[in-house]
């Protein structure tokens, strides 16, 4: 289980402690951002967006009122696990140090820390991001030998809030290229059919984005359930790809009717597609919560 968040606030001290003890028991050090670096592989993102710049003014205000995870660097300095969004906050703010609690972990603990800190902290997290970070954690628990009747997938579901079913549909999300990852991140594509085109091969997939493309189309739900099924059976191929992708979308005026009943639950340019493609993904979690 992740350990409590410390509540720490070492403004105003800074220039006189390096080191203080929190009621845990484990240090926060005051380190150089100099002597902070990212993680090789971390699913995290870091943006200069609108909640950068206000997390730049906290840190001019009031300085990094939340301490940052490290463990020592085999080349000298920190791995920085979690705390990396406070890191460049203090690069644009000019703050020259941060305070971290350090641990020593193993690479596989370090994951599992890395992944519990950020989704505990971070307010908002894209579905690319839950997806690498659930995966990275499942097999840093299966490497580190999870013991007892629950599977490693199991603690991740259930420290994640998260359904298992749910889980490993985020992770399905791995095998997309990265253009329709983004897609995905960006609420271009609902999350249901990016699942069910994430069973495609990483060509058949570009054909997909040529097609959208070409087309000025997104994939429906039934139409990426369809690609998945001839892939399964061995008969998908370029040309049944187009031709799916092509198809003239009928809507009929008492499905119109329908869709304005839910229009201002949604986005003002929302295409009834989209809102058919939340309300069928709502529904199937929904259906996965009543079985489960």
């Amino acid at each position: 289980m992740a350990k409590n968040k410390p509540n720490l606030n070492l403004t105003g001290f800074e220039d006189i402690f390096s080191v203080a003890e929190p009621q845990n028991g484990e240090y926060v050090q005051m380190l150089p951002i100099a002597d902070l670096h990212a993680p090789d592989c971390h699913p995290f993102q870091v943006s200069d967006d609108d909640q950068m710049t206000q997390l730049v003014e906290s840190v001019r205000q009031y300085g990094v009122r939340e301490p940052g995870l490290a463990r020592p660097h085999v080349d000298g300095g920190y791995e920085l696990l979690c705390g990396n969004r406070r890191k460049r906050a203090c690069e644009l703010a000019e703050v020259d140090t941060m305070p971290v609690i350090v641990r020593n972990l193993d690479d596989d603990l370090a994951i599992i820390a890395m992944v519990d800190s950020n989704l505990q902290q971070r307010e908002t997290i894209l579905p690319s991001e839950k997806a690498f970070a659930y995966r990275m954690k499942m097999e840093a628990l299966n490497h580190n030998g999870v013991k007892g009747e629950k599977l490693s997938a199991d603690i991740v579901a259930e420290q994640a809030g998260e359904s298992k079913a749910q889980i490993f549909r985020y992770i399905r999300l791995t095998e997309l290229v990265e253009k329709i990852l983004d897609m995905v991140d960006a609420k271009q594509i609902a999350l249901t059919p990016a699942v069910e085109l994430s069973h495609l091969s990483y060509d058949e997939q570009h054909r997909v984005i040529e097609c959208m493309s070409k087309n000025a189309v997104k994939p429906s739900l039934s139409q990426a359930v369809r690609l998945k099924k001839l892939k399964l059976a061995g008969e998908l191929t370029p040309a049944l790809i187009d031709s799916i992708l092509s198809e003239a979308k009928k809507t009929s005026t008492d499905v119109l009717k329908g869709f304005e009943r839910y229009r201002r639950f949604f986005p003002s340019d929302y295409t009834h597609e989209q809102i058919d493609d939340v309300i069928i993904e709502l529904l199937h979690g929904w259906k996965v919560r009543e079985a489960g």
